[in-house]
């Protein structure tokens, strides 16, 4: 900050006074620039020797104010500090920044390989901004099977952590400030106890917080790849319920939440990197995260809202001013959102999901079909003569920044190919919807803590083997950088209008919704299911 970088000594006095009988403290403080000629006779005073080289030569080394030295050498003051506060540009998992989708084998989130502990133990944990804790299966009682061959996609038997086994674990005590469960401890140096309850039904996590060492890799433009080891709390999750058990997140969940005890909370407050990540989800499933990105300087963004009445921030909240089908924006369509990698597929409250999937059935030159077993109730069969034409939707953030959903389908195939697909939009239980993992597929996602702003700018996912950088795919010559509708274009539901052409796709449920879960294991049995491009003008 510039304010910081300018002021060096802060003088401060106190000052009693007494007044109908009782005495009261004043502290005042007086702010002193660190140029100044008080700061170098006190710098002076205290180190008898000049400013910088200690040769006593004051008044030669010290800027006079207003010069081009002077300037200077305040930047250079904040490059330093910089340097002091962030230790790397980039931070991302030890065995590569890779995140991958197993589809319906693992709930369709998506996950990354981790290293924990001394000797290092590797699990494949979900991602999940909807939560903060990172948890993994722990000295189990309760846990999903941890063998590959319950899993078709894997090729190696996932792992159980084992705390006394690791040199770098350390039992996080009931007087511990992050220990929620605290006032409940008979003992204040008893292990902290902790469960969380996620939000598909009797779906949870529950054991003992353990503090142990989480393996990174550094990157950067100034600097290069490096190990780091970084300390952060662990669930050690002796039992787990629900969905946990079915198939999602078997070997564990990273919770990115703005909470304290989430890593990028960790990583900030030990000066690691700056307070803000991104995670990006490709079309073929696979995708990348890291630790201290911002985004780029061109990249659209909101603001996230504060979800207590204090002002702080439990979870990642953004409110959504519209909603568009094509190119035609329904009218008093605004609600708030949670933005959320950890649920597979979208909500909308209620009265929205109605609007807004009638006024895409309305659109959709196909004919309505019914899967059975299939949580979605906008399906449509595949003619193959007509490739079907599907109306991309437009989410409106303040500032009329838009976020076109890349790919609202899920697509179903048979033996023969394309068979048909569904409006993978779901009505929420309540008023706040859930953008979830399909509406973020061929974005770079920012969440930018520091700001407390979500960004995102198109994305193909790729990466520098030397995680240096992240390539981007700029949007076709004469895209729109804000495709919105035009005000004449802008329309009640019934009205027509012309919708841009989108190209995009869908993956993954987990934490939303157990019908999901239950749906995706009915389609396997019938249906190879597949995410195809389907987009064209309407």
């Amino acid at each position: 900050m510039v304010a910081r970088s300018l002021l060096l000594f802060a003088a401060v006095a106190c000052v009693v006074v007494v007044a109908h009988n009782a005495a009261a403290i004043t502290l005042s403080s007086r702010l002193i620039h660190r140029f100044s000629d008080e700061a170098m006779e006190l710098r002076v005073s205290r180190n008898g020797s000049g400013f910088g080289n200690g040769n006593g030569e004051v008044a030669g080394s010290w800027p006079r104010r207003k010069t081009l030295e002077y300037y200077r050498m305040l930047v250079a003051s904040d490059f330093q500090r910089q340097k002091m506060k962030l230790q790397f540009q980039l931070l991302f998992p030890s065995e590569g920044s890779q995140t991958m989708s197993f589809g319906n084998d693992f709930g369709w989130l998506h996950y990354t390989w981790i290293d924990i502990g001394t000797p290092n133990v590797s699990f494949l944990v979900a991602l999940d901004t909807g939560s903060d804790l990172l948890w993994v299966p722990c000295d189990c009682v309760q846990c999903a099977p941890l063998s590959s061959s319950y899993y078709s996609s894997l090729d190696r038997d996932l792992s159980e952590y084992n705390p006394s086994i690791s040199n770098s674990s350390k039992q996080l005590p009931c007087s511990h400030q992050l220990c929620e469960s605290g006032p409940n401890c008979k003992s204040s140096k008893q292990p902290c106890p902790y469960v969380v309850n996620y939000i598909s039904e009797n779906t949870s996590s529950s054991g003992l917080l353990v503090e142990d060492i989480l393996h990174l890799a550094a990157g950067g433009n100034d600097t290069s790849n490096s190990s780091v080891q970084a300390p952060v709390i662990i669930g050690c999750g002796m039992r787990q319920s629900g969905g946990y058990l079915d198939g999602v997140a078997p070997d564990g969940l990273m919770g990115l939440g703005p909470g304290e005890i989430s890593v990028p909370s960790f990583l900030a407050k030990s000066g690691y990197v700056k307070n803000s990540f991104s995670f990006c989800f490709d079309e073929d499933s696979s995708g990348r995260i890291y630790f201290g990105d911002q985004g780029p300087a061109n990249q659209h963004s909101t603001t996230f809202l504060p979800t207590t009445q204090n002002g702080n921030y439990e979870t990642y909240i953004v409110g959504v001013e519209a909603c568009c089908i094509g190119n035609s924006c329904i009218k008093q369509s605004g609600f708030q959102a949670l933005v959320d990698s950890g649920t597979s597929f979208s909500f909308l409250p209620q009265e929205m999901y109605e609007v807004v999937s009638k006024e895409f059935d309305r659109r959709v030159n196909a004919t309505r079909a019914n899967y059975e077993g299939c949580p979605w109730n906008y399906c449509y069969k595949v003619s193959s003569q007509a490739t079907p034409k599907i109306p991309s939707v437009t989410l409106v953030f303040p500032a009329n920044n838009s976020f076109v959903i890349q790919n609202p389908v899920f697509v179903v195939n048979d033996s023969q190919g394309v068979n048909g697909f569904c409006l993978a939009i779901q009505p929420a239980d309540g008023d706040l919807g859930i953008i979830g993992h399909n509406f973020m597929t061929g974005y770079r996602m920012v969440f930018d803590r520091e700001t407390m702003k979500l960004g995102w700018s198109r994305s193909n996912c790729e990466d520098l083997s030397d995680a240096k950088g992240m390539h981007l795919t700029p949007p076709p010559k004469g895209t729109p950088s804000n495709p919105l509708p035009t005000n004449e274009q802008q329309s009640a539901p019934g009205n027509q209008a012309v919708a841009p052409a989108v190209a995009g796709r869908t993956p993954k449920p987990s934490a939303a919704s157990a019908r999901l879960t239950r749906c995706f294991y009915l389609l396997r049995l019938s249906f190879l299911i597949g995410l195809f491009h389907l987009f064209s003008t309407f």
